[in-house]
């Protein structure tokens, strides 16, 4: 095959680097402003979640505050929502834990506790993860040169498949 021309590569490589540096000043501006961007979360979160079933149990009433927040919700355990993502994972739509309908489950290694842990996730958070995702080139291009030129190799790990409590719909209680 021909080689494209050494200017337009330069030019490829410009545009990369300039990407990168893009990204990266943009990593450095959130880091910077880290406890602003998390109360700006936080509020948005609570904002949108005010009147899920959760945070009523709580007896957050719809209070978006932070400080209500810090002083209603307690710091919890695994455990302690377990019998709520259960509820989830049997089929129970309400709104438990977010006002949007869940529409994935993530599992854990099951490093901590042996046991594989369920955590239920919304459409929004598949977005998330791959905007995190396309963050890594420019982090890793930092310390690796030239990482963007030539092939790569990617190790993708597959857990063992796991049981989820999910009955079949023809399943009678």
């Amino acid at each position: 095959m021909p080689e494209a021309p050494k200017e337009q590569q330069k030019a490829t490589y410009y545009s990369v680097a300039e990407s990168n540096k893009k990204t990266l000043e943009f990593i450095e501006d959130l880091t910077k402003k880290a406890d602003d961007v998390q109360k700006r979360v936080l509020a948005e979160i609570l904002s949108r979640n005010a009147h899920v079933e959760y945070l009523k149990r709580h007896g957050l009433n719809g209070n978006i505050d932070r400080e209500t927040f810090k002083k209603i919700i307690p710091v919890i355990t695994y455990e302690d929502i377990q019998p709520d993502i259960n509820r989830i994972a049997i089929g129970d739509k309400s709104h438990i834990f977010c006002s949007q309908p869940i529409s994935e489950f993530l599992t854990s290694s099951g490093t901590s506790g042996g046991e594989r842990k369920l955590m239920p996730t919304i459409d929004e958070e598949l977005e998330r993860r791959s905007f995190l995702y396309s963050l890594l080139m420019p982090v890793m291009s930092q310390f690796v040169p030239g990482l963007d030129q030539g092939k790569g190799m990617y190790f993708l790990f597959i857990k063992s498949e796991s049981k989820t409590p999910v009955w079949s719909s023809i399943f009678r209680f």
